[in-house]
């Protein structure tokens, strides 16, 4: 999973070069992932995931 987060963030810079000066030091993806079978996984579940995703990284942001 950290070699296609990897990737697609080089994909991604090398399409929007202007997004990395604008983020500055910050990464384009979290540090965890999610990982579940199609059939147990819903909305909520997702939405649930993301916002602890963002909290997580502001928590981050805040203690450097």
């Amino acid at each position: 999973m950290s070699y296609l987060k990897g990737k697609s963030a080089l994909m991604f810079y090398d399409r929007h070069p202007e997004m990395r000066t604008k983020w500055g030091e910050r990464h384009l993806w979290a540090r965890g992932y999610y990982v579940a079978t199609v059939g147990n996984v819903n909305e909520e579940t997702t939405r649930n995931y993301n916002r602890e995703q963002e909290e997580n990284d502001k928590l981050e942001e805040s203690n450097k």
